[in-house]
């Protein structure tokens, strides 16, 4: 469950709502929810047309549970005068209109009928705060989320521009300090060859079998394919074993079936050679978490041994 916990955009919607519900429109549906207009929109969507809205859902703490805002992306519906209203919500949310503002505050097991969040009860107060933003037809929606998208990929390069200068320079000051000559690709990968093998090079569509052992620049084992590794770093699961779990994991290179720092650093090599790899995190699994120990931005190490290759 994410949470914003009194975050300055909640205040201010928050600290807004109170501030004008006072002498607001307020009306109740069919099953007792109280909604205020903070502000009443005029334009009322036609069937077919879609409600693009932004969402906040808080306990009554002010603790937010839901947010478009916090996910980057609107809500919506596609309006028709056919859907049935069965709660107070459908006829909220079905009778939005454009520029509407509106607060609700009511019980969860109003807001989420059978489908109650597990960390409330039923009779625990829910501060919703809905605020549409248009209503469009079918090619405007997409033009939104086309433009949206693009806006998103934007933000996300830049940011993951500046991850790399921060990740490369980590990268640097540790195999200074480990005093570790390495080579750095263009992408920010760095890698050293630590043995070189005979057989043949890895091309893209190559199947490439790989033992490997994966670290935290802090030394963290997070995983590997060698029983020994395992064993020695106190992270050997026999069942794993029992299965074969323990063997060279077989990729495609380049066919972004991994994490482009694998992609990258395996087809560098051959079949016999054994290399480290240091990826930095937009080279990894960038700002997400990927499980386990490995967090947002998370720089990875691996020793990967190439045991063969398949034209």
């Amino acid at each position: 469950m994410k949470k914003i916990k009194s975050t300055l955009l909640l205040a201010v919607i928050l600290t807004a709502s109170f501030g004008l519900i006072s002498c607001k429109k307020t009306k109740t549906t069919s099953d007792g929810i109280e909604y205020t207009y903070i502000k009443e929109g005029k334009q009322s969507p036609k069937n077919g047309e879609f409600i693009l809205y932004n969402l906040i859902v808080s306990t009554e703490k002010d603790s937010v549970f839901i947010s478009t805002y916090e996910q980057e992306m609107p809500g919506y519906l596609q309006y028709n005068d056919s859907i049935p209203r069965e709660s107070g919500m459908d006829e909220i949310f079905l009778n939005l209109k454009k520029a509407d503002s509106i607060y609700i505050e009511t019980t969860a097991q109003k807001v989420f009928r059978d489908n109650i969040p597990f960390f409330l009860t039923t009779d625990q107060k829910v501060k919703i705060q809905i605020g549409v933003i248009d209503v469009l037809d079918q090619e405007g929606v997409e033009a939104y989320f086309l433009a949206l998208q693009d806006a998103q990929v934007k933000k996300m390069a830049e940011s993951s521009a500046k991850q790399l200068e921060v990740d490369v320079q980590l990268i640097e000051e540790y195999l200074a300090e480990k005093n570790i000559q390495a080579t750095k690709t263009e992408s920010g990968l760095f890698y050293v060859l630590e043995k070189e093998g005979t057989g043949p090079a890895i091309d893209s569509g190559d199947l490439a079998f790989v033992h490997y052992a994966g670290y935290l620049l802090d030394g963290t084992l997070f995983d590997t394919s060698i029983k020994e590794v395992a064993q020695a770093n106190g992270s050997f699961s026999e069942q794993r074993d029992a299965v074969g779990g323990y063997a060279p994991f077989d990729v495609m290179v380049g066919q972004g079936r991994v994490i482009p720092g694998w992609d990258e650093g395996l087809a560098l090599l051959k079949k016999g050679d054994k290399a480290k790899l240091f990826i930095p995190s937009p080279l990894a699994y960038g700002e997400r978490a990927a499980g386990g120990a490995i967090g947002p931005n998370s720089i990875l190490i691996f020793d990967v041994e190439i045991t063969d290759v398949q034209k």
